[in-house]
């Protein structure tokens, strides 16, 4: 080594004029470097630089050479983190920057000296020389994270998210091109990763919230989105959970419900379209319908939210095993968005509002019935309201559609043997909720509720006095009585079973009481004017009978209906003939 070394001075001295002495000049550089004499190669590169400068001109071959011994250098010493002697290096670089040299190449150089900078707390210079590699290569993605790193440093929000948002616009700009968008789409996902992390290290969580919404949607690789969206998540959650009901919390409940959408389709990905069994896949599924789900809890003032969260819940959940846990979630999520969407369809605007989420509502009532009946095979859930819900809901959907098969629907469900009055009389409210409109399926379910009411050892004498109502209500609707329309048998049966309750039992409301006398008393005053005078006493004494169970209302309506009733019974002693 000391002879070739002796060998090259010579050669260097007697060549010194040729114009291929920088061949020489270079590779004795490269053997001192090698042999450690690094302050024999400083002073040889300084000759060199002089010498490039002075006139005695390396060709651009040679200039490209000598950077890259100075910055294989420089790389080495930044890799064992003496980040003064990278430095060195680098500098040596630029002052042998010359025109012949491209500004991508100097603007990397500048970066690199910006690097060495920042770990060697020159802030100031750091800046200068970012400043000056974002004057040349402004669209590169890594002065882009300089520009970055400075700003957080600074404590310049605006300027790092101003940073993040280029990001986008280099992408958007290299498809236009057709140029490598893999390519930069993955050095893009680096520099957000990146600037998450440094963001987060510098306690600046909305620039970090901005670079992990910009990381999930840009990224290809299914895991870090979902790395990043749990990130985020787990970085908004808390902060949207304590702010006070408002626009803007409706805006970040929009934001959170972005993210849920997106890990779905990455969670499909990440499971390729089956159901995993791996413990760390099926966690990840589990932690985003848990999330989704205790959003949805939150938005109790908001139905159309809460609805959006369970279902974005029970869609999660499909990735997970159908243990009892999940099969009872997934049967909440679509039981509360079933309801959700009725009430919605009931104050619909328009008719074709109203069928679209009447359809949606039934999709969701049938997967929940075949979930359902999975669940049952599990356990024991003859306390659980879910077989009577799914009725109800399924019940009011076809009814408001005008389901021909309505009635056939209904068959089976006659003959349940478990049908509570409350149920029947909840059919017979739906089957009369506009636009249904079916009476007869009415009458039959409130005759089936009071049934089992008068079945019961202790009757519950406000829903049966409600039920009774309704009942009649339907026999009679309000306004003047038609005989051939209004079944007087059968109404005439009603007031005489809730005469006898009445009776026999107390806690009758008193407005239902005066409520049915006022009935009676019309349909006989419809009857006198029918000229059916016998028909006409026995509604208007029918009336009297209920006038003896009112309380405190008695005296306001006593006077009156005896003098009535003594002027009908003179009327009827006056008028004798067949009609009577």
């Amino acid at each position: 080594e000391s002879l070739g070394s002796y060998f090259l001075k010579i050669i260097c001295e007697h060549f010194k004029s040729s114009e291929n002495i920088g061949k020489a000049l270079l590779f004795h550089v490269e053997v001192l470097l090698q042999r450690k004499e690094e302050l024999l190669a400083t002073e040889k590169i300084e000759e060199i630089i002089i010498g490039h400068q002075t006139g005695r001109q390396l060709t651009t071959e040679l200039v490209g050479c000598l950077h890259n011994i100075l910055w294989k250098k420089a790389a080495q010493s930044f890799q064992v983190e003496d980040y003064a002697d990278a430095l060195h290096w680098y500098c040596c670089s630029l002052r042998l920057y010359a025109c012949d040299q491209t500004y991508l190449d100097f603007a990397r150089l500048q970066r690199n000296m910006a690097a060495c900078y920042l770990h060697l707390e020159q802030f100031d210079k750091a800046k200068e020389a970012v400043t000056e590699a974002e004057r040349r290569d402004p669209t590169n993605i890594f002065t882009k994270f300089y520009v970055f790193k400075i700003a957080i440093l600074e404590g310049n929000s605006d300027r790092a998210l101003q940073a993040i948002a280029t990001s986008e616009d280099l992408l958007r700009a290299e498809e236009q091109e057709e140029n490598d968008v893999v390519t930069n789409r993955s050095l893009v996902s680096m520099f957000l990763n990146l600037a998450a992390q440094l963001a987060l290290q510098n306690e600046q969580q909305i620039v970090a919230e901005k670079a992990l919404e910009y990381l999930a949607r840009y990224s290809e690789d299914a895991q870090e989105v979902i790395v990043a969206l749990k990130c985020l998540l787990r970085l908004l959650v808390p902060k949207v959970s304590r702010m006070p009901e408002s626009e803007n919390k409706k805006k970040q409940m929009d934001r959170l419900l972005t993210c849920l959408n997106t890990a779905l389709p990455k969670l499909a990905q990440y499971f390729d379209g089956e159901v995993s069994t791996s413990g760390s896949r099926t966690n990840e599924a589990h932690w985003f319908r848990k999330t989704a789900w205790n959003l949805a809890v939150q938005c109790n003032k908001d139905p159309v939210a809460m609805r959006e969260f369970f279902i974005i819940s029970y869609k999660l959940s499909q990735f997970c095993p159908s243990d009892q846990a999940v099969l009872i979630a997934q049967k909440t999520c679509l039981i509360v968005a079933s309801a959700i969407d009725l009430e919605k369809g009931r104050k619909a605007s328009t008719i074709s509002e109203q069928t679209m989420l009447l359809n949606r509502a039934l999709d969701q009532i049938h997967k929940c019935r075949d979930i359902w009946n999975l669940l049952k095979e599990t356990g024991d859930f003859s306390s659980d309201p879910c077989e009577t819900l799914l009725l109800l809901y399924e019940f009011e959907v076809k009814a408001k559609m005008n389901d021909p098969l309505l009635d056939s629907f209904l068959e089976p469900v006659w003959e349940l043997p478990h049908l509570e009055s409350k149920t029947l009389e909840t059919i017979a409210s739906l089957a009369m909720e506009m636009p249904a409109h079916y009476p007869s399926i009415a009458l039959k379910a409130l005759k089936k509720a009071l049934f089992l009411h008068k079945k019961k050892e202790s009757v519950d004498v406000l829903r049966y006095s409600k039920c009774m109502h309704s009942l009649i209500n339907l026999l009679v609707p309000d306004g003047v009585p038609n005989e051939e329309l209004c079944p007087l048998e059968e109404i005439w049966g009603c007031c005489e079973d809730a005469l006898s309750l009445i009776s026999h039992t107390e806690g009758y409301p008193e407005m239902e009481i005066l409520w049915l006398m006022i009935k009676c008393w019309n349909i006989g005053i419809f009857m006198y004017s029918s000229n059916k005078y016998m028909s006409s006493e026995k509604w208007c004494g029918l009336a009297l009978r209920f006038l003896d169970h009112l309380g405190s209302l008695k005296r306001n309506y006593e006077t009156q209906i005896h003098v009535l009733y003594c002027e009908l019974l003179e009327t009827l002693n006056k008028k004798k003939g067949p009609t009577c």
